[in-house]
């Protein structure tokens, strides 16, 4: 059965976007968002028509050039000419994934009815979204705080018949794409290029994608985690939910009863203890993990509010019988939430080396790096410097790119927040992490395995065997590469139920 999310003023959420991505939704567009979109668009060009007063990018050049006043005749050309000049990104290109979310939030924006554009071209999009139909956006060339011009350029280009789209695994020219579907080139009107290529529509993608993956990383983190802990012959009274209470973060109380859950059943949690307390990567995972999860909370916030927003410049309110200039399309909200989300995802990397670390240390009990005859064999060793070495490059991509600001368009755009390289290497810092975490669980497996024939609680007994299908026992050295390919593979499929699951940021 097809599935059809409708495009309306309807707030999207988290959730509504997975289950679009996930479950292949189609698009259309609302009666409702129909009627706004044409309601501006004519508002518009009457407004036009009836006016010789400037307005900014519409009959006036555009950042520093909107002195320059453009004719009537010469108004579709400018916004032509603006698609095709600021299409100068660079660097690699956004992930598939990344370009649908631009396709979907670029649709939302412009469907409030703020922009100005034809209702043909936000149909065009969603051909492009219902038809996978993926334009070649690059990842470097935004600063954003014009919005994410070159990006969105570049995602807007095949609506004139320009750039390149990605379809069914090949690259082609978008010209010939359009052919395909019998589809003609869009021809601009006024104000319509620069409302495709104003907006924040990269920054938040990214950072979307990046929320939906750091939702289940948080969640995973607790349950590794927790795994190690048990491994390791860690104690449970650290996560005695009278210890949280009187500090009630609630991140910090989510996960300590999260721990407290999994562990339920456990015989190796409730034997007998020889150690009085443990290294704080086990004992003080409620506050690290917790602190996580109240940061990814603040950065959902974030990100809720800009997908449901228009962004564009200007801002037409027909009702109001106002055209008004300003900046939403700004991204310093993004870049800082951006920034905050990246740092707080690498501190549940960095506290999950910590515990791999434990883990191969040769104490309680486990043999030195998890291995029978430890000398012979390396073991797990190795696997330890590549988590330390992610954990390393990681902390790198954490330096803050919110506080730079370089001036652009002759001093016009005097400061910019470079949202969008917090954008791409927040993503780095979900695939780092993912990485280590799936470290962590490779190790924490084979340490339980050296407890047998104690047990661990039966959730966690239950995520175990599916993960030894698909990585053995290490009973002697051999190739781990394929072993951490084959963990973080895992990661992505595996899905363990618990009931705070469900808010994890």
């Amino acid at each position: 059965m097809s599935h059809v999310h409708h495009i309306s003023s309807q707030h999207l959420s988290l959730e509504q976007i997975e289950t679009i991505l996930t479950q292949k939704y189609t698009l259309a567009l609302s009666q409702e968002a129909e009627e706004r979109i044409q309601r501006c668009h004519n508002y518009l060009h009457q407004k036009i028509a009836n006016t010789d007063k400037s307005i900014y990018g519409i009959n006036t050049g555009f950042g520093s050039l909107y002195k320059n006043s453009i004719s009537h005749n010469d108004l579709e050309q400018l916004q032509r000419n603006l698609m095709m000049s600021h299409a100068c990104g660079t660097g690699e290109e956004v992930p598939a994934d990344v370009v649908k979310l631009m396709l979907l939030l670029k649709i939302q924006s412009l469907a409030y009815g703020h922009s100005g554009v034809q209702l043909q071209t936000v149909k065009r999009l969603v051909d492009f979204f219902n038809r996978d139909v993926y334009p070649v956006v690059y990842q470097q060339g935004s600063l954003g705080a014009s919005g994410d011009l070159a990006p969105l350029a570049h995602l807007c280009l095949p609506l004139i018949g320009l750039g390149e789209v990605n379809f069914q695994g090949y690259k082609l020219a978008s010209e010939h794409v359009l052919e395909m579907f019998s589809w003609q080139p869009i021809a601009l009107k006024a104000k319509e290029g620069l409302a495709l290529l104003n907006g924040t529509q990269f920054m938040s993608a990214y950072g979307v994608y990046a929320l939906l993956q750091a939702r289940r990383l948080s969640h995973q983190a607790d349950v590794v985690g927790a795994l190690s802990l048990d491994a390791f012959d860690g104690r449970i009274e650290p996560f005695n939910a009278l210890i949280h209470q009187i500090r009630p973060h609630k991140g910090q109380l989510q996960t300590a009863a999260t721990i407290q859950q999994l562990l339920e059943g456990s015989e190796l949690i409730r034997r007998d203890k020889k150690h009085v307390q443990d290294p704080y990567s086990f004992r003080c995972i409620p506050q690290v993990h917790g602190a996580s999860k109240d940061a990814l909370k603040y950065a959902e916030d974030v990100f809720l509010t800009e997908i449901n927003s228009v962004t564009d410049n200007p801002n037409i309110f027909p009702e109001e019988d106002e055209i008004i200039s300003g900046g939403n399309f700004h991204g310093q909200p993004l870049a800082l939430a951006l920034d905050f989300m990246a740092i707080a995802l690498a501190e549940l990397g960095s506290i999950s080396e910590r515990r791999t670390y434990q883990l191969i240390s040769g104490s309680r009990g486990l043999p030195e790096f998890l291995v029978a005859e430890p000398g012979l064999n390396s073991g797990f060793m190795i696997s330890q410097y590549t988590a330390a070495s992610i954990v390393s490059q990681t902390k790198q991509f954490c330096t803050p790119a919110s506080i730079d600001s370089i001036p652009s368009s002759n001093g016009q755009e005097d400061h910019v927040s470079m949202g969008s390289n917090a954008a791409t290497k927040a993503l780095q810092v979900v695939f780092n992490v993912e990485r280590v975490l799936a470290i962590e669980l490779f190790n924490a497996a084979q340490a339980l395995d050296f407890r047998r024939p104690e047990r661990t609680s039966p959730e966690l007994e239950e995520m175990v065997a599916a993960f030894r299908q698909e990585v053995p026992f290490v009973s002697a050295d051999r190739v781990l590469h394929y072993d951490i390919q084959r963990a973080v593979a895992f990661l992505r499929s595996y899905k363990l139920q618990t009931a705070s699951e469900g808010s994890a940021c």
